[in-house]
């Protein structure tokens, strides 16, 4: 008796890929906020606390906020207004390799030098103990913030990429991370492994603005669309109750993704600016101290992402591709263009290793698909279910299979673009640009 044993080559293009079609989740889109205007009649609630001649620290972080440079640049100008002789702090722990060229250079990616903003920029990491929490955890702030008359803290306000809580990653947040730098961020997150995030920060940060010379915050609220929705002037005896009713509102803003299940997520990048977690665990389902790879849903809830592959890291980024753990399998020109040491402090201190693991690569994101559609364990995988995003911060425009029609057609809010066609790669077997709208 012969016996035949059937088998699938992979990676020879013998793998059939689903044929993709354009489609857009209609978000609300409202007026552009009036940047200037907005920021001028908030800035009053903050305006009796800056004295003439005061040293004021504006910490910046190391986020890709939409119109950051606009925001700090007019918030600066208030300031020097106000008679106040303002300075940026960067404000974000352990980025940017944990070294004041590091983080100073990431602010720069986004417009923020000396130069543009005509204020110095002070990146030390030096940073003093000033106290401790109930169960001895040590809280540290920037030595450059304490010595300044006053300190203002700008950032974005989101649901957290570690926790799901009553607090989010916002101004109270900066205050212990960013104001902590690199020894204050791993302070937090050890203290947290054993106590829990939203408490810890709220505890740490208490002691911050009980001991610095903080004066308050600008928060920053974004739509789905990544457009500034909001601008909220905070006085620092409101962050906590100010930011726990910002949060529901940032919450209901966030771009997610308008399916239940999908077999395969195409991330085309991955950042720093992007997320802290480079892909946002809000939008992908997965988190940050790793996730299960195993196909059955077993009750896990939506979206339910079965595989996720990542093509490139953001410009922005410089390099750190934590996130990249996150994926299931990636490309080789990412990996070579990872800084393994920026991406490992940032992991070490955050204490989320599983982070900056290095999934499977291929030279191609052609083979990286084939490949990982045959880990589907499916007949057919022309039937498979893909998505394909720009990044977690931009879910508007995606490219589809034919597969997830049935879960369009009829749904409010999603607009087909095009008719479905074969996956086009250019001649080094790599997809083309999204066509983002």
């Amino acid at each position: 008796m012969t016996s035949v044993v059937g088998f699938v080559e992979l990676g020879s293009h013998m793998t059939p890929i689903p044929r993709l079609l354009r489609v857009r989740q209609e978000f609300p889109h409202p007026p552009p906020l009036d940047l200037l205007g907005t920021l001028s009649k908030e800035f009053q609630k903050l305006r009796p606390r800056i004295q003439p001649g005061a040293r004021i620290a504006v910490g910046v972080g190391s986020r890709g906020i939409a119109n950051l440079a606009a925001i700090v640049s007019a918030l600066l100008g208030l300031l020097r207004d106000a008679g106040a002789r303002p300075f940026i702090l960067p404000a974000m722990g352990s980025h940017g390799g944990a070294t004041p060229e590091g983080q100073i250079g990431l602010l720069a990616g986004y417009g923020i030098t000396e130069q543009s903003m005509g204020v110095p920029v002070l990146g030390s990491l030096d940073v003093r103990q000033v106290g401790a929490t109930a169960h001895g955890a040590p809280v540290w702030c920037s030595v450059e913030a304490l010595g300044a008359d006053g300190i203002l803290v700008v950032n974005r306000i989101k649901p957290h990429t570690d926790f799901f809580g009553a607090l989010g990653s916002g101004l109270i947040k900066m205050c212990v991370i960013g104001l902590g730098k690199h020894a204050g961020a791993l302070a937090m997150h050890r203290a947290a492994s054993r106590w829990g995030h939203e408490p810890v920060i709220r505890e740490m940060a208490s002691v911050v603005l009980e001991k610095a010379p903080v004066l308050g915050g600008i928060a920053i609220l974004e739509n789905q669309h990544h457009e500034t929705a909001r601008l909220v002037a905070v006085p620092r005896e409101a962050l906590e109750s100010a930011e726990d009713q910002l949060l529901q509102e940032a919450r209901a803003m966030m771009p997610l993704l308008p399916f239940d299940e999908i077999d395969l997520l195409i991330l085309d990048t991955i950042g720093k600016n992007i997320s802290g977690a480079g892909m946002d665990p809000n939008v992908v389902g997965r988190g940050v101290q790793g996730y299960s790879s195993a196909l059955m849903r077993e009750g896990r809830p939506s979206p339910f992402i079965r595989r996720i592959f990542v093509r490139e890291i953001t410009p922005e980024s410089h390099g750190n591709a934590i996130g990249i753990g996150l994926a299931d399998v990636t490309t080789t020109r990412l990996v070579r263009s990872m800084d393994a040491s920026v991406t490992n402090i940032n992991a070490l201190t955050a204490l989320t290793h599983q982070c900056a693991k290095v999934p499977i690569h291929f030279d191609t994101d052609r083979e990286a698909i084939e490949r990982i559609l045959n880990t589907l364990a499916i007949d057919n995988t022309a039937q498979a279910r893909i998505v394909r995003i720009r990044d977690t911060l931009s879910t508007a425009d995606m490219e589809v299979s034919e597969s997830l029609l049935p879960a369009i057609s009829g749904r409010p809010g999603m607009v087909i673009l095009s008719d479905a066609c074969d996956v086009a790669f250019d001649n080094e077997g790599n997809l083309p640009p999204l066509i983002v709208d």
